[in-house]
């Protein structure tokens, strides 16, 4: 059986973009269904499934499950050969605590610099709060890829699911040219070169619905004419 994902606007939702990043780099076949936010069809057919009444959903037969964390730890667990946790038992641990990481703060970077795939890439100022995000992120990274990537480009070597959870900020780092060290940069060009990614981006890119929470600084900023 086919698992089903349930996603939001590509140009927005970062939580969506996590588990479908991952599944399409593992290459675990899928269907997903882009449901525009605020719309009836949200509200009737995610709130039916979700526990939340949010996106992304995960359906696999009678089993749904809701959260980008708790999706990605139901694939890693349904699809082993799949590689989404990395095999060492430390590096996973570590792995496990940096999405954790990401799952629960930033929410400084997260609300002044929401993810926007539509968006010029032009710089915002950054408050004190959102810098040390910023920082807190840079640091993470680098120690991730000093200790654990070995001659991988990933924060673990191969493509994980610490990747997918942080594969928006790299978006966001991007799209609001943050100011950040070489090795940092280097980290979002692997990211930003998956085709996937690319994927992802072409199509948000192409979406008409726009939602004003996430456009800060419309419209001197933004690709669509």
């Amino acid at each position: 059986m086919t698992l089903k994902l349930l996603i939001g606007n590509k140009k927005y939702s970062s939580w969506s973009f996590r588990p479908w990043l991952a599944l399409s780099v593992a290459g675990i076949p899928f269907e997903e269904r882009v449901i525009p936010f605020e719309s009836e069809e949200f509200k009737r057919d995610v709130g039916g499934v979700s526990g939340t009444g949010k996106v992304p959903v995960l359906i696999d037969g009678d089993i749904a499950i809701w959260e980008s964390l708790a999706i990605l730890e139901y694939l890693a667990e349904k699809i082993p050969a799949a590689g989404l946790w990395p095999k060492d038992v430390a590096a996973r641990a570590h792995a496990r605590a940096v999405a954790n990481e990401m799952h629960a703060g930033f929410q400084a970077l997260r609300n002044h610099l929401p993810m926007n795939f539509a968006r010029r890439v032009i710089k915002r100022d950054l408050p004190p709060p959102v810098i040390a995000n910023v920082r807190r992120v840079e640091t993470l990274w680098t120690d991730c890829r000093a200790r654990f990537s070995g001659s991988g480009p990933f924060l673990f070597g191969a493509f994980s699911n610490a990747d997918a959870m942080y594969a928006p900020v790299v978006g966001r780092f991007h799209t609001y040219d943050v100011d950040v060290g070489e090795g940092t940069r280097a980290y979002m060009k692997t990211i930003m070169e998956l085709p996937a990614f690319q994927q992802w981006v072409a199509a948000g890119i192409k979406e008409p619905w726009l939602f004003a929470e996430d456009e800060v600084d419309w419209p001197k900023t933004h690709n669509l004419t």
